[in-house]
């Protein structure tokens, strides 16, 4: 069965009660339910994490591919634009990333407009919502699905 890891990072936690009118009514826990659901809907298995720590999410990267994970999903949330050590982790696991953001950083403060993630990602998803998490399983699946089998 295809793994996908769904990360979400600092401050994501308190999503459902942070800044609503920005980020949607909805809580962490829900987001990750459905995408989970999107998840088996595309006969995938889907793994999450969530940490407010940087070395936490470097540690949970490095342990994706001995997990059989095959992609990562990320909400890098302000680390989006402060961590070179996770771009690091990332670029040392040797696994496709899609980045995800429920706003558009484009369309908010200038510092936002920088990703260390977007261009070593096959796509980011940004400003949908909630619904960014289930575009980014149903993109993977799709990816992984046309995506050569080492042998």
């Amino acid at each position: 069965m295809t793994r996908l890891l769904l990360l979400n990072g600092p401050n994501l936690n308190l999503l459902g009660t942070r800044e609503p009118d920005l980020y949607g009514a909805d809580t962490l826990e829900t987001i990750e339910r459905r995408a989970a659901a999107c998840a088996r809907e595309a006969g995938c298995e889907l793994a999450c994490f969530q940490s407010n720590a940087e070395h936490a999410l470097i540690e949970r990267i490095h342990q994706a591919p001995a997990e059989g994970i095959q992609c990562l999903l990320f909400n890098p949330g302000a680390f989006t634009h402060t961590s070179v050590a996770l771009r690091d982790a990332v670029l040392a696991v040797r696994l496709p990333l899609i980045e995800i953001h429920l706003s558009n950083p484009h369309a908010r403060e200038p510092f936002r407009h920088r990703s260390y993630f977007s261009d070593i990602a096959l796509g980011v998803i940004a400003g949908f919502g909630t619904l960014g998490y289930e575009m980014a399983v149903r993109a993977a699946a799709q990816h992984l699905a046309r995506a050569p089998r080492a042998e």
